[in-house]
């Protein structure tokens, strides 16, 4: 299973990228770009995209590659197995204990869109009143999802995480691209998304700033897991600073289409502008109530966003169970059934008990993926070394910018990384 590798650099960009793009884009970003003055924050947040994510990114993509491993035999080989593995194993864990309740609210766009789809979204059961209090019924579809995962991990990196990706990925993005033009087709959403996209810097605050920071390495879905596994796939013929890119690009697209549909679509209709899920449960059903033909478009948004976000939760365990597998003696089969009961068993206090879900994000979310993206930045520099970084990262003769590129990424990236996790923790508590 380490040996295997995407089978073309566009399916490994497509299912990368797939894993980035996931729900932050379609709730955080808009709302965040939204308040935080329209396209000044969209600059600031490019800046640190370029200057710190990209290089963390690969990073991760070129310790994952070197090691041909997950995280537990990169982390294995550059810190020694006394403390690499199980910083590995900590590590991991907490975002397969994350990924308990994102497959809820997973779960929750599953049945708003199949609700929607036959009531649409302007009877008295939708919005939050959709089946969404009822917690045996979240967790029977959570269950179905995670079953779905686990079985396209059983076919394979090719024949079902990559081919899956490649069929989402484009689906998700034409959606977004149609929405976007039937939503500027409203009366007045032309003038919304000008007020909307105007640079407002006098509204820029420190926290902003630290806002914009954080957002460019939680949207990347960086955190030493994830894109370790998927750069253990990616073939020894791929630039790792261009596939960087383009999964940033291909990123930033997706959260642009749905900042530029969601943001002058609710100003059209004077909706709130909610933080969190409450956009996708509540303000996103209103919106699709009042646009013509909502039942469809709103369907197909919700279908788009339920197989994107797929694409994330099926990283994770498929992280996990090869986590397993590799450092056990057990079969692979064995592994996918032990990991789907673990994840069942994990998800039963958030499907009951909604209000820890906040709790448990900030413990296992967000935190935990700036410290493991800072640790596998210091396991690649300065565990593996400079030789080996700069062979997976270029190729041919190294100038002064392959070599400005490595002391950057081992000296500034990780300092702004423990800054935005000391920052980020400040303002939780």
């Amino acid at each position: 299973m380490n040996k295997l590798t995407f089978s073309s650099k566009i399916g490994s960009l497509l299912a990368i990228i797939g894993v980035a793009i996931g729900l932050g884009n379609v709730w955080r970003f808009p709302y965040m770009m939204g308040q935080y003055g329209g396209s000044a924050f969209l600059f600031i947040y490019l800046i640190f995209i370029l200057l710190f994510a990209i290089p963390a990114l690969t990073g991760e993509f070129a310790l994952g590659r070197f090691t041909r491993s997950g995280p537990v035999g990169a982390f294995g080989k550059a810190f020694g197995p006394k403390f690499g593995k199980p910083f590995a194993f900590f590590i991991a864990t907490s975002i397969f204990i994350a990924n308990s309740y994102y497959l809820l609210i997973i779960a929750n766009i599953g049945y708003l869109a199949f609700h929607s789809g036959f009531y649409g979204f302007d009877t008295p059961t939708s919005g939050n009143g959709a089946g969404l209090d009822n917690h045996l019924l979240q967790y029977l579809i959570s269950i179905i999802l995670l079953i779905s995962c686990l079985g396209v991990i059983y076919m394979g990196l090719r024949k079902g995480i990559e081919r899956l990706s490649m069929a989402i990925v484009p689906f998700f993005g034409i959606v977004m691209i149609y929405l976007l033009y039937r939503a500027l087709n409203l009366p007045g959403a032309i003038e919304h998304l000008m007020d909307f996209i105007q640079p407002n810097f006098s509204s820029l605050t420190a926290k902003n700033v630290f806002a914009a920071m954080g957002q460019a390495f939680f949207t990347l879905s960086l955190g030493g897991t994830m894109m370790i596994a998927y750069g253990s796939y990616v073939r020894d013929d791929t630039n790792l600073p261009s596939l960087a890119a383009s999964t940033s690009l291909g990123d930033l697209i997706a959260a642009l289409l749905a900042a530029l549909f969601i943001v002058p679509t609710i100003l059209v209709y004077n909706l709130d502008m909610e933080q969190g899920p409450t956009l996708l449960f509540s303000t996103i059903p209103h919106i699709f109530s009042q646009m013509p033909n909502g039942r469809v478009l709103g369907t197909l948004f919700l279908l788009a966003l339920l197989l994107v976000s797929f694409l994330s939760s099926l990283a994770v365990l498929q992280l996990y169970v090869r986590m397993i597998f590799e450092n056990s003696k057990l079969g692979f089969t064995l592994c996918l059934i032990l990991v789907g009961i673990a994840q069942a068993i994990l998800i039963i206090p958030s499907a009951f008990n909604p209000s820890i879900i906040s709790t448990l994000d900030l413990i296992f979310g967000s935190g935990m993926q700036m410290l493991g993206s800072c640790l596998a930045i210091i396991a690649l520099c300065w565990g593996l070394g400079k030789g080996i970084v700069m062979a997976q990262m270029f190729t041919g003769k190294q100038h002064l910018f392959q070599q400005m590129y490595f002391q950057w990424l081992k000296w500034i990236v990780p300092a702004a990384l423990v800054g935005t996790l000391i920052l980020y923790l400040y303002d939780s508590l």
